[in-house]
């Protein structure tokens, strides 16, 4: 029977009463009131803070947390609402349930956060309600700031990045790096120079830090000096001026290496004949005849260096006449490669036909153009190359990425989807138009290399173009085969000018 008895549940029901005021049904609570007659009664955000004043520096976009402390955030970012909530007092009186920003427009100088709260009242019952704080914003510049409108050229901290080769594809990409992490936000100068970039800061730390993302990001060696400025012998007050000197790694994606034994055999007999595929703070090294691969450290680059055999401006141009089954497959860093034996010839001399081995055997097919590296008519000066001797035969040719470059002369649209930010740099135009020219091709080249790519296009952030518009004599089947980025990858460019926020009552309509 007891068993019986504990296999039926009697089901429970919550019975209503009638508040006490108003005698409307409601579910029972401790002062026996509606939400209506306790809110009458009650007001639980009496003596929290409604008006707050908050200083805030329009040349960094930062506001004061005090005495001292400078934040930055951007608008309506969470960054921005953790220090709104931070300036209220005796909000630890309530508990805080939720907080969002309403819509302000962006000059009014205002900034309201709707808060809901919840405090325990009469007898034990739990009241929840929702208020307005309203946050005027006052300019008042910072004191780097200020320094720097008194006099722009004064800096303490000056860093001085430097790649020695002879294109910029390098810092282009680097650039997109910066400006997605924001590493350069406390920078009050940049000014683009010959193989690099100099950074000005107003404080060393913040050079210090952006050092520190530059070993991140890419292989570099750095030094520090500093230059006596003035000395106050009364207070004992030195004033230095420091300057950081970050080398890059002079090897570059698509660079063709020929390693040092030293580095061959530590790295475990690879190549000697390797390819840079990728650079980050290591440079991932492929070998095109065996599909074996490693990663070179900045230490143990810097510890035996070495430069690049031949570099991606003396990529040559060939035409695959024929490609075997790939009998080799390897997935590097999210990069396939299939090894296959291909017959290829220069554009230029078509009559000549190698039959080499190459690492593009999954994705070239005959009729196709591939740029590679012309190993049998170069005249190479290569100390490494030579210590090997007749140990190691080269290769006639070895191809380094399919082209599409006469597919993309079929394209009659020459603009793009997306687009890319840029940094604010002062430039140098004494080297003159010529110079300008070259750094436009290298740019074009180097968002060809982001479309074809995907991997090297997933640090950098890519922003719908608003501006593009596809020519209407543009056919369906034109550049057919050209690598595009996806409209998924793209983010879209935030303008506080765009009708893009709505009001309460337009979001109730």
């Amino acid at each position: 029977m007891a068993q019986d008895a504990g296999m039926f549940m009697v089901p429970q029901t919550v019975g209503s009463v009638l508040c006490c005021n108003c005698g409307v049904p409601m579910a029972p609570n401790a002062a026996n009131m509606c939400v209506s007659c306790l809110r009458s009664e009650v007001d639980i955000t009496e003596g929290l803070q409604k008006h707050v004043i908050i200083l805030h520096c329009p040349e960094c976009d930062s506001y004061l947390q005090p005495p001292r402390t400078w934040i930055k955030a951007q608008l309506e970012s969470k960054d921005l609402l953790t220090f709104c909530i931070k300036k209220l007092k005796n909000l630890n009186k309530v508990r805080l349930v939720h907080a969002e920003f309403v819509w302000t427009e962006p000059h009014s100088k205002r900034i309201k956060v709707k808060l809901k709260v919840q405090k325990e009242v009469l007898n034990g019952a739990i009241l929840e309600q929702s208020y307005v704080v309203e946050y005027v914003v006052q300019d008042h510049m910072c004191e780097s700031c200020s320094r720097v409108q008194a006099n722009p050229d004064q800096w303490v901290a000056a860093v001085q990045l430097r790649q020695h080769v002879a294109h910029r594809r390098t810092f282009f990409y680097l650039e997109q790096l910066i400006l997605k992490h924001d590493a350069a936000a406390r920078a009050i100068r940049i000014k683009q120079m010959d193989q690099g970039i100099d950074f000005f800061f107003s404080n060393r730390s913040h050079a210090v830090k952006f050092v520190e993302f530059l070993t991140k990001v890419v292989p570099v060696r750095s030094r520090h000096d500093k230059q006596l400025v003035s000395h106050d012998p009364k207070s004992n007050n030195y004033n230095y001026k420091y300057t950081f000197s970050a080398e890059i790694c002079p090897i570059c994606r698509e660079d063709l290496i020929c390693l040092p034994q030293k580095v061959a055999h530590s790295l475990g007999n690879i190549g000697p004949l390797v390819i840079c595929t990728k650079i980050s703070n290591s440079i991932a090294l492929l070998d095109p005849l065996s599909l074996r691969y490693c990663f070179l450290d900045a230490d143990q680059y810097w510890r035996t260096s070495f430069r690049s055999l031949l570099s991606s401006r003396q990529l040559v141009k060939y035409i695959v006449f024929d490609v075997e089954l790939p009998f080799g497959e390897v997935n590097v860093g999210g990069s396939k490669y299939a090894l296959s034996y291909v017959q290829v010839a220069r554009e230029s001399d078509v009559g000549r036909i190698f039959y080499i081995r190459t690492h593009l055997g999954h994705i070239l097919k005959p009729g196709d153009q591939a740029l590679g590296y012309d190993l049998y008519g170069a005249n190479s000066n290569d100390i490494e190359l030579d210590k090997y001797g007749n140990n190691f035969a080269l290769p006639e040719a070895i191809l380094i990425k399919k082209s599409y470059e006469e597919q993309r002369q079929r394209k009659s649209s020459k603009s793009r989807a997306w687009k890319l930010k840029s940094l604010n740099m002062e430039v140098d135009d004494s080297r003159g138009r010529t110079d300008q020219n070259k750094m436009n091709v290298e740019y074009e080249e180097f968002l060809r290399d982001l479309e074809e790519n995907p991997e090297l296009r997933f640090n950098i952030s890519l922003y719908r173009n608003r501006g593009y518009q596809p020519s209407e004599t543009t056919s369906m089947t034109d550049g057919e085969g050209v690598p595009s980025v996806p409209i998924e990858e793209l983010l879209a460019d935030l303008d506080l000018s765009d009708d893009v926020y709505r009001s309460d009552d337009d979001m109730n309509e």
